[in-house]
């Protein structure tokens, strides 16, 4: 059985830092407001003219690096986002563009919190498959550019930061080591819960003055329901990979989950009875970055040497929809 596994990572932050205190100049919050909810001192911010492609290129660039190849050694490129260059065409071809590629496929997904996940489930099964050997899998977001800064969207606008991670994905020289499982779902009936209004093609046109008038170009978030769910569905779904695979929560050696809040992240450790050191966070750098935050937390815990070959690594996300899921590799 061909098993897949990921041959390198890569990450890109941008250089100007953005501290809670930069952001309560701007409206009504405070250090202490956003640490207590959310565990975020900082994040990044791209600056104007930058697009989410570009970030994209850089963490590319860096697992490609990882890996030892070339951009062109890669036959597939998958990008998670949900902050995309543009409404259409997909993100995914302004990468390959911006790497000097050309012909081999592209693929958006559009899965917010979890799509780095549901991007990793679908280059395991094409590698699984053999119908592709070398498939760069990106998360990469700008959240600035889409945030209000005012008192009404504060909830909203203090967590969220701009970052992108990467990944190679290919056939794994071990069947022992490499991806194990994937566990995805999903429940549309929260899908209000935390959206974007803006393109309500419902509308027509979607975008008028008086959409923007009433600020639905701003994101939308209930977040106290938002935890609920969260906090239910991590342990659970982190049970299920366990469970699949034979395994208890004690042969985990790290848990690397998608940084959405501190808080969420602590709970679920909590819950489940795992110390808290094993549950990686750096949102306090970064913010929530969406569909990079994995694969960036992927890349410094190999930095640091937290992650080590033949750890058991339990990856697990939660997001907008809601998505959520968990995949286990063995490294």
């Amino acid at each position: 059985m061909i098993r897949a596994k990921i041959l390198g990572v890569g990450r890109y932050l941008p250089e100007k830092r953005v501290t809670n205190f930069d952001l309560a100049k701007m409206f009504n919050t405070s250090d202490e407001w956003i640490r207590q909810r959310t565990g975020i001192v900082e994040r990044r911010y791209a600056e104007e003219g930058v697009y989410c492609s570009d970030l994209a290129r850089e963490a590319a660039r860096e697992a490609l690096k990882s890996a030892g190849m070339k951009a062109e050694d890669l036959d597939f490129i998958i990008f998670a986002t949900l902050s995309p260059d543009h409404h259409f065409p997909g993100s995914g071809c302004y990468l390959q563009a911006k790497m000097g590629l050309t012909e081999i496929g592209c693929l958006d997904i559009r899965n917010q919190c979890s799509g780095f996940l549901y991007s990793l489930a679908v280059a395991d099964a094409f590698v699984r498959m053999g119908m592709y050997k070398r498939i760069l899998v990106v998360g990469a977001e700008i959240h600035s550019s889409g945030l209000s800064f005012t008192d009404e969207g504060r909830d909203v606008a203090v967590i969220f930061g701009d970052g992108a991670g990467a990944v190679i994905v290919g056939p794994s020289d071990d069947p022992s080591r490499g991806i194990l499982s994937t566990h995805l779902h999903a429940d549309g009936r929260y899908a209000d819960i935390l959206r974007l209004e803006m393109f309500d093609i419902s509308r027509k046109p979607y975008l008028t003055h008086q959409t923007i008038d009433e600020g639905r170009i701003w994101p939308k978030m209930q977040g106290k329901e938002v935890f609920k769910v969260a906090v239910t569905k991590i342990p659970e779904v982190i049970e299920e990979a366990l469970q699949a695979n034979g395994l208890k929560i004690g042969d985990v050696d790290l848990f690397l989950p998608h940084q959405a809040n501190l808080r969420i992240n602590q709970f679920a450790a909590a819950r489940l009875e795992v110390p808290e050191e094993k549950f990686y966070s750096n949102i306090q750098r970064y913010g929530n970055t969406t569909a990079a935050s994995i694969p960036i937390a992927l890349s410094e815990v190999l930095e640091q040497g937290i992650l080590k070959e033949d750890h058991l690594l339990m990856m697990v996300a939660f997001g907008s929809g809601f998505t959520w899921g968990a995949s286990v590799i063995r490294w």
